[in-house]
């Protein structure tokens, strides 16, 4: 798996890159991720790759030069090779759990772009294979953003995890959430662990799960309840 982050900002994933998980498995090499400045494609002393906005309005707009001259770098840089090309905007796709499965499966790399300021111009959009966003909510930029893709991307790729079953048994993964889980003390201040789940019987400990987990998604989350029962509004 092969990630590029064009940003503004690549000191950001310093610590990002070189902690935990993901640091592992970039240094067994089932990861790869490389970020790139695109102000090295700026204008003038100050490499400046912004500028106000045609028409009026607030802030300022990133110009699509430095951007697509960057872009296109990197598609010399691997050549043969179709590129699939994200922006990070609010304007986009909702990200999900399918999502991140189909991105995991890429075999080319994945270029994840970072936006600063009041957004992009919108010309940009002729050069990408598609937006996705994190949330209806505003970020400084998509530094955060393409974090959260990268690791919920990553974790799905082989070896990068130690124990696979948990991850087929993840929230979203059957449209459901995760069920409730324990651990120990068996009580806590008056709440206990329910019993069925010590009792042994793995058919009656698998039909607790399955039942839990579809309450608490019917309870908490029916948008995601209605993907796994599509029927039940009519």
């Amino acid at each position: 798996m092969h990630f590029i982050v064009l940003t503004l900002y690549p000191e950001m994933f310093s610590s990002f890159l070189s902690s935990g998980l993901l640091n592992k498995a970039r240094e067994e090499g089932r990861i790869e991720i490389e970020t790139v400045n695109f102000r090295k494609h700026g204008f003038g002393k100050h490499r400046s790759v912004d500028a106000s906005p045609y028409g009026g309005g607030a802030g300022m707009l990133l110009r699509v030069e430095p951007i697509i001259e960057t872009l296109n770098d990197c598609e010399k840089k691997y050549p043969g090779q179709k590129l699939q090309k994200i922006l990070i905007s609010p304007q986009g796709v909702p990200f999900h759990q399918k999502k991140a499965r189909q991105l995991s499966r890429m075999s080319s790399p994945v270029v994840l772009i970072c936006g600063r300021f009041e957004g992009f111009d919108d010309r940009i959009r002729h050069y990408v294979d598609e937006e996705i966003s994190i949330g209806d909510f505003i970020l400084m930029g998509g530094e955060i953003a393409s974090m959260a893709i990268i690791e919920s991307v990553s974790r799905l790729i082989p070896g990068v995890v130690g124990n696979q079953e948990s991850l087929e048994q993840e929230s979203f993964n059957r449209d459901l959430l995760e069920h409730d889980q324990y651990t120990r003390p068996f009580e806590y201040e008056g709440h206990k662990v329910p019993d069925v789940l010590l009792s042994g019987n793995h058919q009656k400990i698998k039909e607790w799960c399955q039942t839990n987990a579809i309450q608490k998604t019917r309870g908490k989350r029916r948008d995601i309840y209605r993907r796994y029962n599509p029927g039940e509004e009519q």
